[in-house]
């Protein structure tokens, strides 16, 4: 059993629900990342989702889009992602990691020598916006065969059919994205949400974590009562842009600890 799974089951046994951050590896500073994620546990996350940089992220909104250019801008590219990984994992060996991200760094780098690569550095899974699952079997056998997880993206427009692919292929938490557009658009449905997690827990047997549009504890509150766990991303973003960078790790783990609070009420 993957880290993932052990931390999505002990939560299930404790009927709570899992908090899953998001922050793109190099924003504001390559030197704060890892700060960033022991910052993260600190307040509460059970899993982080470490976004590699990427020139092109196509399912991302503007704010996570600044992050992508800052962080590339910073120098920082697939392979220093994993060193920022390697170095969490000094100090933390229980919080699983996902890295999320496109095809490209990982085609470039070469499928195995990634997956082998992320097992060494500690990674427990993958999310890649561009990899749909009918042409990832042989990938998710790599991922499985170092106990790591492949997560996909389930969204409003999934069909039936896409979703039972999906079902048959994924580990670890599917990532149900419950806004139509890019990250940190939109205006957050909760009945529609919740008249889609049935759908999709007719095929998918993994917990269900839910985002796009939680921007605070009330929204992050209100996705758990339809979910397993809550995914949020651009709001932390914003909070580093809004925060002078010598106290940016204090604001980040003060933020989440008020989702933390919220989730656990």
């Amino acid at each position: 059993m993957s880290r993932i799974q052990t931390t999505l089951s002990s939560l299930a046994a404790e009927s709570r629900k899992g908090l899953i951050p998001f922050i793109t590896a190099g924003d504001p500073a390559p030197e704060l990342t890892v700060p960033l994620m022991h910052a993260l546990v600190a307040g509460g996350a059970d899993i982080i989702e470490l976004g590699v940089p990427f020139s092109d992220p196509m399912a991302d909104g503007p704010v996570i889009q600044r992050a992508s250019e800052r962080a590339l801008a910073n120098g920082v590219g697939l392979k220093q992602v994993l060193q920022f990984v390697r170095e969490f994992r000094q100090s933390n060996q229980a919080t699983p990691v996902v890295l999320m991200g496109y095809a490209n760094p990982i085609e470039r780098m070469g499928a195995a020598t990634f997956v082998d690569a992320a097992a060494q550095a500690g990674v427990d899974g993958v999310l890649v916006v561009d990899y749909p699952p009918e042409e990832c079997e042989e990938f998710a056998g790599l991922l499985a065969g170092k106990s790591m997880d492949l997560i996909f993206l389930l969204a409003p427009t999934s069909t039936e059919e896409r979703i039972a692919q999906v079902g048959r292929i994924a580990s670890g938490y599917v990532y149900y994205v419950s806004l139509k557009g890019v990250t940190g658009s939109g205006h957050l449905d909760l009945e529609a949400v919740g008249s889609k997690i049935p759908e999709i827990r007719k095929h998918v047997k993994v917990p269900v974590g839910v985002g796009f549009g939680v921007r605070d504890g009330e929204t992050a509150r209100a996705i758990a009562s339809v979910s397993d766990a809550v995914v949020i991303g651009s709001r932390i973003i914003q909070e580093l842009e809004n925060t002078p960078r010598e106290r940016a790790v204090q604001a980040v783990q003060d933020f989440i600890s008020g989702i933390r609070a919220a989730l656990d009420k």
